[in-house]
């Protein structure tokens, strides 16, 4: 009975993860594009180093500024690292942080929205006002005030990120939490004696993952542009150590002589990366929704 009682009146909640989900998903061509570009940078820079060996720590002022060749297939830098090994070394930073911040981001503001949507009144007030007063701050000068006190490590940067950007996932969150908190399944849950951690746990949270997961994809492509912004100003992670932003930083002045390689791989990866989780939330976001069609 109870069983019943928990999972009737909830189509939306199971539906979207059966296989008509993946089929929507499919249709998206843009989407699955995406999916695509994600996967083979994830090959490029976890793998890729495992096939395509080179030193990104020690310096070699014998071979800088080299243009592309067969020894250098991207040329090097000004210190002589291997340009190709650089976008993979740097491509590993750029994406862990950026998975690793938005989850992180998305984890924060689910709690948050959550709990502050099925607890409503002044609960509800005080918390949305400090999320308010947090989107009022810009997240790049919040990043720049950090990154100036502080020499962030990648570690630091996950935290840092995860922590100014989980504003809008919260209020997403929060939104959805206030619709399904009156719904059947969880009054009878309520009136049957059931905790408020277990609705929220039980009902709330499964009945926003759609909600949930296209906040995340859309987290990862902030937060890896985040990353790039903080490390083109040259406060991200310091050298050694290096993202595409970073990159984009120590060649800027390559731009006035025509060292192209220099700039236009880091610009391009950010771009397609950026563009790729973009296109992914699109098709995640057009494949749970399943309310507007007939």
């Amino acid at each position: 009975m109870t069983g019943g009682v928990e999972t009737a009146g909830r189509p939306g909640l199971v539906a979207p993860f059966r296989a008509p989900l993946v089929a929507r998903f499919a249709r998206n061509r843009l989407a699955i594009a995406g999916l695509v570009v994600v996967v083979l940078f994830l090959l490029f820079c976890f793998v890729g180093p495992l096939v395509y060996s080179t030193d990104q720590t020690h310096t070699d002022l014998t071979q800088v500024n080299l243009a592309p060749g067969g020894a250098h297939w991207l040329g090097t830098d000004a210190v002589g690292h291997d340009e190709l090994g650089r976008l993979m070394y740097g491509g590993r930073v750029s994406l862990l942080v950026g998975l690793a911040a938005g989850i992180l981001a998305t984890v924060i503001g689910t709690l948050w929205g959550a709990v502050a949507g099925y607890a409503g009144g002044w609960v509800d007030a005080v918390m949305m006002r400090v999320v308010d007063a947090g989107i009022a701050i810009p997240a790049l000068f919040i990043l720049l005030v950090v990154s100036a006190i502080t020499t962030p490590d990648t570690a630091g940067l996950i935290v840092v990120l995860g922590l100014v950007s989980w504003l809008v996932p919260s209020r997403l969150v929060r939104a959805e939490t206030l619709t399904l908190k009156n719904r059947d399944y969880v009054l009878t849950l309520r009136a049957t004696g059931g905790t408020h951690g277990r609705a929220i746990a039980r009902h709330i949270l499964p009945g926003s993952v759609s909600t949930i997961v296209v906040a995340a994809t859309f987290q990862v492509a902030d937060a890896i542009l985040l990353v790039a912004y903080v490390s083109y100003l040259g406060l991200g992670v310091q050298p050694p150590s290096t993202d595409w932003g970073g990159m984009l930083s120590a060649g800027l002045t390559a731009a006035y002589s025509d060292r192209w390689w220099l700039i236009v791989p880091p610009g391009l990866a950010i771009i397609l990366v950026v563009c790729a989780f973009n296109a992914i939330g699109d098709g995640l976001r057009d494949a749970f929704d399943v309310r507007g069609r007939g």
